[in-house]
């Protein structure tokens, strides 16, 4: 590989040593995975009522009964069987909830995976001491290729869709609700996520997400390279994104419908991909029209619907390490515009306080032929080139 040869001895030390970081990180997860044994016993009759059957599926009685198409001031002490439910219907329900329980090992491959996309961009996408004619070898497409293959099968296929960055969000209004008896639980799960958006730009969902990933990777294919020129105004993707949120949240909490607790997101949960459950069926025109949508439009999912997305493009304003651009030498060419799927170049070059969404995919750190951005820490950007000077020539 041309750009691994180019990379410097202590470019090459730190790519050895976040992988085996990774390894590390990813090992202790999978020691601290439960084992089969301790797991809750999954076997449930509708001989028993919703509050013995609740706890152990790690929800409410409002919710299960929620999910079971009851009231939810439907009785909890009586039998499910006394309230007109039948044992398939329990067992479709069950299987839905024990999917939404939360596998350890999936949080430390988010981890790894962020480590990974930030030492990349960071430290190892542009080798050591290279000028910026060269810049067309700089952060290949085939490391991030692999990553996000890996995020889809790791941190999706492999253990399933819970946790994910949406579902950490959404968990949140719903322990409010009343539908999980631990807001300062379901708290603690979305500021996991929203550390890793900090931390790194955006990396948990241009990185780690496994439906981004997917999403991505359809958007990489080589196809109606036209139409992918054309880009829906942010403005008008991140309306519609903070109204259906709002839409949501009336819903959950009774303000608009019949009663309290309808989740909005689970008609169009996406991630039910990753357990193959295409239940409800807004569930599998959902994942078709993203992922279909996604051979010309960067990902449609994140930019119209989901609600992590909007709440870590808010959190993008405290990012430690991201996009930045050297003032004094941007002269404005539009290079990184052009080369940016969304308008979050743009919005960054013409310095608005809340530009679009910026995933960290990269394209942009190539594109520049003035050497005018890098991503990194604060003051990257002025330190970036006179670091690669002093490493120039070295081996």
């Amino acid at each position: 590989m041309t750009w691994f040869a180019s990379l410097s001895r202590a470019q090459r030390l730190w790519f050895a040593l976040t992988l085996l970081a990774a390894v590390a990180i990813i090992g202790a997860g999978w020691v601290l995975e439960p084992g089969a044994a301790d797991l809750p016993e999954a076997a449930f009759t509708v001989d028993l009522p919703i509050r013995e059957i609740a706890p152990e599926l790690g929800v409410t009685g409002m919710a299960l009964a929620r999910e079971l198409g009851l009231p939810v001031d439907a009785p909890k002490g009586k039998s499910l069987k006394s309230l007109g439910i039948g044992q398939e219907e329990l067992d479709e329900v069950v299987d839905h909830l024990a999917g939404h329980r939360p596998s350890r090992l999936r949080y430390f491959v988010y981890v790894a995976l962020v480590l990974w996309g930030i030492v990349f961009l960071w430290r190892l996408g542009r080798p050591d001491g290279s000028p910026v004619e060269r810049r067309g070898g700089w952060y290949p497409r085939l490391p991030y290729i692999l990553t996000l293959v890996a995020a889809g099968i790791a941190s999706g296929f492999a253990l399933g869709k819970s946790p994910n960055p949406m579902e950490g969000f959404v968990k949140l209004p719903k322990a409010m609700a009343g539908l999980y008896p631990s807001v300062a639980v379901e708290a603690a799960g979305l500021l996991f996520f929203l550390v890793l958006a900090v931390v790194g730009n955006k990396l948990v969902c241009g990185w780690a997400c496994p439906f981004g990933a997917l999403q991505e990777l359809v958007y990489s294919l080589p196809l109606l390279r036209r139409l992918k020129r054309k880009k829906v105004p942010f403005v008008w993707s991140n309306s519609v994104r903070a109204l259906f949120f709002v839409l949501a949240l009336l819903l959950l909490f009774g303000v608009i419908g019949r009663s309290k607790g309808f989740v909005l997101y689970h008609s169009l949960n996406p991630f039910n991909l990753f357990n193959l459950d295409f239940s409800p069926v807004s569930v599998t025109v959902t994942i078709l029209l993203a992922l279909g949508l996604s051979l010309f439009l960067y990902r449609p999912f994140c930019q119209f619907l989901c609600p992590f997305g909007l709440v870590s493009w808010l959190a993008e304003r405290f990012s430690l390490a991201r996009v930045r651009i050297d003032r004094d030498r941007c002269d404005k060419c539009g290079a990184c515009v052009a080369a940016c799927p969304l308008e979050a170049a743009a919005g960054r070059v013409e310095g608005k306080p809340f530009p679009a969404d910026c995933y960290s995919c990269a394209r942009c750190l190539k594109a520049c032929p003035r050497d005018a951005i890098v991503w990194g820490w604060p003051r990257r950007a002025e330190t970036g080139r006179e670091d690669a000077a002093l490493n120039a020539g070295k081996p």
